[in-house]
């Protein structure tokens, strides 16, 4: 398939586009759901429109396959509460009241003229290529591609995502898992390969952000520790007019909301963040080294 331009994330969120109105309406269905799932759609949706770029995917299956994404956990709205914000691991019983939203959400979309060309999100995201998903327990052959795509945009966001109902775990050790279920049959394996790809260009632009966080503390710290040094210069000067001179030093170095009584508590903030971001940076690095030799 030939490639085409689809910038559809190109602002900061979907609805910032210019959409037409039966788009507009598709993806306002979310506005219903609670705000981690709903952060989660717009996550997979991000993610499935990359994907489809690095499959070389037409721009018409991209938007659909885009849409698809977004709307793919609308059944979740038919799940209890409890059971959808349950904080600790759910029981067998609960996990398949969980495992209902698929058709739930697919019955909802084909009640729903203008959601229902987009119905096989919600059915195939959790089909396995090896027959083990669900709602039907298709195989390869049976399973959408739009279905393969997303399942592996929601396995993703879903393990790497810090939930309400389960802790953080790292981009690579995620990935790791990914590739498992590729190997075991459930993942499609060019997908997952793509999936590097455009996970490591979020971690490269996430490094480049926070480099440009930790250059712009830097600079503050700087400032600080000049602050510093007029300091120290002013309480060894003997001089009445050496010191006044290293005040107003220390005056025209502070900004708005700091005074020389509060300068030092903000600079140890500052100093706080920069370690923080730096140790970011370093851990994302080592995160890029991992994926380079991870293997589908």
């Amino acid at each position: 398939m030939n490639s085409e331009d689809f910038d559809f994330y190109d602002k900061t969120t979907l609805k910032s586009y210019n959409l037409d109105k039966n788009m507009r309406y598709q993806l306002n269905m979310l506005d219903q759901l609670d705000a981690f799932t709903r952060k989660h759609c717009e996550n997979v949706a991000s993610l499935t429109c990359r994907l489809c770029k690095k499959l070389h995917c037409q721009k018409g299956f991209t938007e659909y396959c885009t849409i698809c994404a977004y709307l793919h956990d609308l059944g979740k709205l038919f799940i209890p509460p409890a059971v959808l914000q349950k904080p600790g691991k759910l029981t067998n019983e609960e996990y398949e009241v969980m495992k209902t939203h698929t058709s739930l959400g697919y019955k909802m979309c084909m009640e729903d003229l203008k959601l229902r060309p987009y119905a096989a999100g919600a059915l195939y995201h959790h089909e396995a290529l090896n027959g083990s998903g669900y709602p039907q327990g298709l195989t390869k052959k049976d399973i959408p591609y739009e279905g393969q795509i997303i399942r592996v945009a929601d396995e993703y966001d879903a393990i790497v995502s810090k939930r309400q109902y389960k802790s953080h775990i790292g981009i690579s050790d995620t990935l790791k898992i990914l590739i498992e279920n590729a190997k075991n049959g459930k993942n499609n394996p060019l997908i997952v390969r793509k999936l590097f790809k455009v996970v490591m260009e979020d971690i490269e632009y996430e490094i480049y952000l926070t480099q440009s966080y930790v250059d712009e503390l830097a600079e503050e710290l700087k400032r600080f520790k000049q602050i510093h040094q007029y300091k120290e210069a002013m309480e060894k000067a003997k001089k009445e007019k050496d010191k006044n001179y290293y005040l107003e030093g220390m005056k025209m170095l502070l900004k708005p909301n700091e005074t020389l009584e509060n300068y030092t508590s903000i600079c140890k903030e500052y100093q706080k963040a920069y370690e923080t971001r730096k140790a970011m940076i370093e851990n994302l690095y080592h995160e890029i080294k991992i994926i380079k030799k991870l293997k589908v």
